[in-house]
């Protein structure tokens, strides 16, 4: 058997048995480099050189390709900490409760096309794309906006697993598209990085063009998510929905100067962004700074909301290190060439079939795994080799890859994309994370996703 094979086997089998999944990496990596025939340590000759380097070293190298990422990921962290810090957020939704509860809101409200409905839905949409560039907080917004909110979905009959689709169309649709925040990350500094160190040239190609298609499919499936879930639902108005209600109806006024420092602070975050490229731990840093600054973190809880921030955002660091190691050992194991080989032989040439079956194989490793930013460091060594062998134009290699990585991060049930949605729908129990989270996302998403990235590798 191939050891790449075998190892990516062995590290999603154990990430399907929960074994953590930075622990799953590294066992897989030193079971395909044993595999392999690769020393566990590095071979030295008679003069004390080394003449083959062992699995361990060649893992560890490999880990530093994934510092820059998590560091970029750990300074969007602080940042993000530092705008909750603000308070601005609470404020926020403390003022839209406000108005709600104000406006007087039925109890039991039937219409499908009830301007309140439609209003929070495009709020929490607009809300989950800007957290992943204009204002990179990722998931931390949902645990402050949506359990406030949920006395009034409830009034609304809103179905929560709409809400479930909606929020993670915005956390997934905004990254494989958009190459800022998050997406800078997922399509620079991963996706076309690991492309290129697998040899294909991509100077001079738009990220934003090859991922379209894609893009497209996610739309879709969000379309068919307000049919599918259109008619109203009924939960029970329990005592924490109302007691987060009124928590949040408590909160005071948004302050006018940490509106402003906010303000200032994330324009400086997305304009460095716009103005350099790879900026993105730049403009954290300088966002944060501003915030400091100006004196909304002041200098004795700076240590406390930074390393917050860290925290945050440290296991998926952690888990892009581990599988940026991995990716080195498949390289080095030198079965990546005759797996490609095999795998001509077993598409007879075709390219249909060869694009279904590495978006599969995608969508297995990311639903195994949980997270599309860690997929695609394991994928793209294989990939890029056998798109270039199979003739696949670089636009569509990129669209290929950037799909298999980005499926299965809306369904898995280990992905921020869902537990996010369900950490806020939740809190009073009558949200369902697999049925009403995972189920949901999979079906409306990876699906259109699936169809929509064979069509961008077939026709561009």
């Amino acid at each position: 058997m191939n050891a790449v094979v075998i190892a990516v086997v062995v590290m999603l089998a154990l990430s399907l048995a929960r074994v953590h999944v930075v622990l799953s990496l590294v066992i897989g990596a030193f079971t395909g480099g044993l595999l392999a025939g690769m020393p566990l340590a590095d071979l030295k000759d008679a003069a004390g050189a080394v003449s083959q380097e062992g699995i361990i070293t060649v893992f560890q190298n490999g880990l530093a390709g994934g510092a820059k990422i998590a560091l970029s990921y750990a300074m969007l962290g602080a940042f993000a900490m530092a705008i909750t810090h603000s308070g601005l957020p609470q404020q926020l939704a403390g003022a839209v409760v406000r108005k709600l509860n104000n406006g007087g809101v039925p109890d039991q409200v039937n219409r499908s096309g009830n301007p309140v409905k439609w209003a929070l839905l495009l709020v929490l949409l607009v809300m989950g794309i800007m957290s992943q560039n204009v204002v990179p907080i990722h998931i931390a917004f949902i645990p402050m906006i949506v359990p406030p909110l949920l006395l009034v979905f409830n009034r609304l009959q809103l179905d929560r697993r709409l809400l479930a689709c909606v929020l993670t169309f915005g956390l997934v649709t905004t990254y494989m598209f958009l190459p800022y925040g998050f997406g800078a990350i997922f399509l620079n500094e991963i996706l076309l990085s690991n492309i290129k160190s697998a040899g294909l040239n991509t100077d001079g190609l738009n990220v934003m063009q090859a991922m379209a298609i894609p893009a497209l499919g996610m739309v879709s499936g969000l379309v068919l998510a307000f049919v599918h879930y259109r008619k109203p639902r009924v939960y029970q108005n329990s005592q924490i929905d109302t007691d987060n209600n009124d928590a949040s109806t408590k909160q005071p006024e948004p302050s006018s100067y940490r509106s402003l420092v906010a303000a200032v602070a994330i324009a400086v975050c997305f304009a460095i962004q716009l103005i350099y490229d790879d900026a993105l731990l730049l403009g954290a840093m300088l966002g944060f700074a501003v915030f400091m600054t100006l004196g909304v973190v002041k200098r004795s809880d700076a240590n406390d909301v930074f390393g917050a921030g860290i925290k945050m955002m440290a296991m998926i660091g952690f888990v892009m290190i581990a599988a940026q190691g991995f990716a080195a050992v498949m390289k080095a194991t030198g079965d990546i060439q005759p797996l490609v080989d095999g795998s001509m032989t077993a598409f007879g040439g075709s390219k249909g079939m060869a694009a279904f079956t590495m978006l599969l194989v995608g969508l297995l490793v990311t639903m195994g795994i949980g997270s599309s930013f860690s997929t695609l460091p394991i994928i793209t060594a294989i990939y890029v080799p056998l798109c270039m062998s199979l003739g696949f134009s670089p636009l569509a290699t990129i669209a290929l890859i950037g799909t298999a990585g980005a499926l299965g991060d809306a369904g898995s049930p280990a992905s921020d994309s869902t537990l996010g949605p369900t950490m806020g729908l939740n809190v009073d129990g009558q949200h369902d994370h697999i049925r009403d989270s995972v189920v949901p996302t999979f079906i409306h998403y990876n699906i259109p996703l699936m169809i929509a990235g064979w069509i961008a590798a077939m026709v561009l």
